[in-house]
């Protein structure tokens, strides 16, 4: 995935795609020595131990280690007990599992991509409604730090947090392999009209990740990988053709994890959710997709209605003496960082090239403890003053 390669190719086509080549590519070790903040290598996937990288001295350093993973590496990281308390997953596991009894309950039925519809249970923009439903529950939850910490390593500030929901039920099957959001959701006839450095671009836009909510042997089918697989330039065309499907059911790897483990991916990764096997286990994963700023988030979240739901809880936890990074993680999982799109005749910018986003109205909110009421006016008109 190199510019290089992209000068000699300006478009890419099926006919790009060589088995020889992708195997060449992916069938490699990885060495612990190369990752020093690594505590274990597990079938050529890093595993770090998350208080080891809480207790780092040098944070840019982790941050660094871990773009170099999801590039150049194995393109997964394990993050072993990323949630250290094992309540804080289970009482938003308990908001899950509620509004899935909801959603059954109106008869709805939620698709999947990559797997058949109805098969497992899947709640879509579980964040939004997670906030609505318990804000507390919420905010303890996406207060994680490692949370943080990779998202801002891969993306930058200003990332757009989702989240789906899934369980799959003793006997749910496996997806099929893909490669995930943005090229990965289109046809390959749709993808070969994106020019080669566009193949190149889209996993930037994106990190994928799962919280484990149960502990997930191998027989329950947690998510197979290939590792190194995100470095092949043309492998959003690739997956989808029979050669390479045939090659990824012989060579992924699938890593056991525990409750308040998490898995963060390049989205390039081909990679897919594994057939549960066992007899009473509801493997059930918070699927996080993050956003950069400069791109466009797969759901559409009403953050207004987040942030103002969640404001009072970070109220309350400020008073109780939270640290800022706490409130800082969770008004970037809650709130808009980016000011833009907006309308520039009614939201100018004032201090700079930009007019504030909602994050920075909620920092100031808090700062200056202005009630929940305030906040939402607020909001409300900063919402109106974006529209055309």
């Amino acid at each position: 995935m190199s510019f290089t390669s992209v000068q000699r190719r300006a478009w890419l086509s099926e006919q790009d795609c060589d088995l020889a080549d992708f195997r060449e590519l992916v069938e490699r070790t990885t060495d612990l020595a190369d990752y020093p903040y690594a505590s274990s290598v597990e079938r050529a996937v890093l595993v770090y131990d998350s208080d080891r990288l809480r207790a780092a001295e040098d944070p840019r350093a982790v941050r660094a280690e871990l773009v170099r993973a999801l590039t150049d590496g194995p393109g997964i990281v394990v993050f072993r007990g990323a949630f250290p308390d094992p309540e804080t997953v289970d009482r938003l596991s308990a908001v899950f599992d509620a509004l899935i009894a909801e959603q059954r309950a109106s008869g709805a039925h939620a698709g999947d991509h990559f797997a058949k519809p109805g098969a497992n249970d899947r709640v879509w923009n579980a964040l939004e409604k997670a906030a609505l439903y318990d804000p507390e529950a919420f905010a303890d939850y996406y207060a994680n730090d490692i949370l943080a910490l990779v998202s801002a390593a891969w993306l930058g500030p200003g990332y757009q947090v989702t989240s789906q929901v899934n369980v799959v039920n003793p006997g749910g099957t496996a997806q099929t392999v893909h490669r995930d959001y943005h090229l990965g959701f289109l046809s390959n006839e749709a993808a070969a009209a994106y020019p080669a450095h566009v193949h190149v671009l889209s996993p930037v836009l994106t990190l994928q990740g799962a919280v484990a909510h149960c502990d997930m042997p191998v027989e329950s089918g947690p998510t197979m990988y290939l590792p190194y697989s995100q470095r092949y330039e043309p492998g959003y065309l690739a997956w989808r053709l029979p050669e390479f499907q045939a090659y990824f059911e012989e060579h992924h790897v699938q890593l056991p994890l525990a409750k308040g483990d998490a898995a963060f991916f390049n989205p390039a990764l081909f990679h897919a959710a594994g057939t549960n096997r066992s007899a009473d286990i509801r493997r059930m994963a918070n699927l996080l997709q993050v956003s950069s700023a400069f791109g466009r988030a797969m759901e559409t979240v009403d953050r207004e209605a987040v942030a103002g739901a969640v404001f009072p809880v970070l109220l309350k936890r400020r008073s109780e003496g939270v640290d800022e990074a706490w409130q800082a993680n969770v008004i970037a999982a809650s709130a808009e960082g980016y000011p833009f799109p907006t309308n520039l005749d009614s939201d100018p910018p004032v201090d700079g090239l930009a007019p504030p986003s909602q994050a920075d109205v909620v920092r100031r909110a808090l700062r200056e403890a202005w009630t929940p009421e305030a906040l939402r006016a607020e909001l409300r008109a900063g919402a109106e003053r974006r529209q055309s």
